[in-house]
């Protein structure tokens, strides 16, 4: 599934709270992509500028990446490395930080929205090396719905939580009809 996707999804399932809670769960749902690909697009972007939007649209040559991106990958997106971070956080704090799960969560989808061609979730890592060969998250089937469902979602929350697009109240007395 796509980087920003993720974090909506992570925001929307687990982040409704309030604000700070909302975006920790966003942060949470995008870290496993940022754990093991930023390092290596600061280093392309510092190396070569923004030289790598003329192949935009197009999936990178898995040659041109770099090993420690692959053992990131397997680390951040690892149900495994997740309970475990979660369990631990869980006895420091002696409370769970529910928007960790959008970590979680990002795995779960990640495991049915990647191909085994290129970067399958390698969601029992370091323990067994199963891959899933889901449907791409670039494929229609799935890049459309996602959007909408997310769509729809975030329209229904912000309706029921900010009054939108209900009657707006108008708050100024000078606006206020005479009786």
């Amino acid at each position: 599934m796509d980087f920003i996707s993720h974090g909506l999804w992570g925001g929307i399932a687990l982040g409704r709270s309030n604000r700070k809670s909302f975006w920790l769960a966003f942060v949470f749902g995008i870290s496993p992509d940022l754990f093991a690909f930023g390092i290596a697009f600061l280093a392309n972007v510092v190396a070569h500028g923004f030289e790598f939007t003329n192949r935009i649209g197009r999936p990178p040559d898995a040659s041109q990446i770099p090993a420690y991106v692959h053992q990131l990958y397997n680390i951040s997106h690892s149900l495994v490395i997740f309970a475990a971070a979660f369990g631990v956080v869980w006895l420091v704090r002696r409370k769970p930080v529910w928007e960790m799960g959008a970590w979680g969560l990002y795995v779960g989808l990640d495991i049915f929205t990647h191909t085994t061609a290129f970067f399958p979730t390698p969601f029992l890592w370091p323990f067994a090396d199963v891959q899933f060969n889901g449907v791409a998250w670039s494929d229609p089937r799935i890049f459309f719905p996602n959007v909408g469902v997310l769509v729809v979602l975030y329209a229904v929350f912000l309706w029921k939580h900010k009054g939108w697009p209900k009657r707006v109240k108008i708050q100024d007395s000078k606006f206020k009809r005479a009786a």
